[in-house]
């Protein structure tokens, strides 16, 4: 944390085809998000001028080597450079293997400031999950990437979904549909519970209410669509509580987000990807935050991809990157601040 109580962020740029540049120019240019952090952008000058000149940011782009070298002075977007993604050979709009290539480049480079303690965290802005797997990822996302990076043991992290105020996790995520019953265990639901309910205390709040969602229509309906609500889903929430977690449900996933917008409920943790995405985009798509939980630095991003039918054209919306500095800076603050 600075002296001023302001923690230091990494701006990783994205994708470098996609709309992450010109969020980055756009948040940098707002004092509200000037006022929460200190930030460094992170990957390459050119992309980011060509940002700058985009959205008619009044701002002066100012290289530096390392975050010892930053003054956060108002009006200047100061940039570790990554020399990797050439705007002239890599044009914005489509899915690019080199663009993916530098993309893992800047996003380690990112990475490594935070293990290092030289920033609290990192916001990332969209990445293209396609190009990163064409450029050799062997994950299917950046999480698990980053979590690699930071020799996270596995089962220990996972991604955690902000609406407004509401905070949501998953059981299971970038699996198939077909799968995601046999990933329901006793276990998985209450690491997936514990999980959430640490990175909700880490943002400050200190007994959240988390509902958990049934699988089965109607939340089974007594075991006639399915057993899985009496066999795993609720001895899970019974086992959270008795680790003292304000855990509740299951509850019928058609009715579980009705609950939370009455206020009933600060979390939520899903069964598989799209039984929360597909409300939390509909609360909130322009707003929306992916937090990488359980990891030893503070990762997050908007929820949203690198809208590549509209990048280059300086109309993307800012909102979710704004909202996303926002958590993380919540999150840092929770942490302590960790950066020197």
């Amino acid at each position: 944390m600075s002296a001023d109580g302001r923690p230091r962020l990494a701006f990783m740029i994205g994708d470098p085809t996609g709309i992450g540049p010109e969020l980055v120019a756009k948040t940098w240019a707002d004092p509200a998000v000037r006022a929460a952090c200190r930030p460094v952008a992170v990957g390459d000058a050119r992309v980011v001028a060509r940002a700058l000149a985009l959205v008619k940011a009044p701002l002066e782009l100012v290289t530096v080597t390392g975050v010892a070298q930053c003054g956060f002075g108002a009006g200047q977007l100061e940039i570790l450079d990554v020399p990797n993604a050439d705007p002239d050979a890599i044009p914005p709009g489509r899915v690019d293997t080199r663009a993916g290539q530098a993309t893992l480049e800047s996003l380690e480079v990112a990475v490594d400031l935070a293990r290092a303690g030289q920033v609290a965290g990192v916001v990332y802005a969209p990445l293209n999950k396609q190009a990163m797997h064409e450029a050799g990822s062997p994950h299917p996302d950046e999480l698990h990437l980053v979590a690699e990076w930071c020799k996270a043991a596995p089962g220990s992290f996972g991604e955690i979904n902000v609406v407004d105020q509401l905070w949501c996790g998953r059981v299971t995520s970038h699996i198939g549909l077909a799968r995601v019953a046999a990933g329901l265990t006793v276990p998985a639901i209450l690491e997936a519970v514990r999980l959430l309910a640490r990175v909700q205390r880490q943002a400050g709040l200190a007994r959240p209410r988390i509902g958990v969602a049934a699988l089965n229509p109607h939340g089974g309906e007594g075991g006639m669509f399915g057993p899985e609500e009496a066999a795993v889903i609720r001895p899970a929430v019974e086992a959270a509580r008795a680790d003292g977690i304000d855990a509740r449900g299951p509850f019928p996933a058609d009715t579980i987000f009705v609950r939370a917008r009455r206020g009933e409920l600060d979390g939520i943790v899903s069964l598989y990807h799209d039984q929360a995405q597909i409300a939390l985009k509909l609360l909130g798509f322009e707003r929306g935050v992916t937090v990488g939980g359980g990891l030893p630095i503070v990762l997050a991003t908007p929820a949203h991809g690198t809208a590549h039918d509209i990048a280059g054209r300086g109309v993307a919306d800012p909102g979710a990157f704004r909202r996303a500095v926002e958590v993380a800076s919540q999150l840092a603050a929770g942490r302590g601040g960790r950066s020197r």
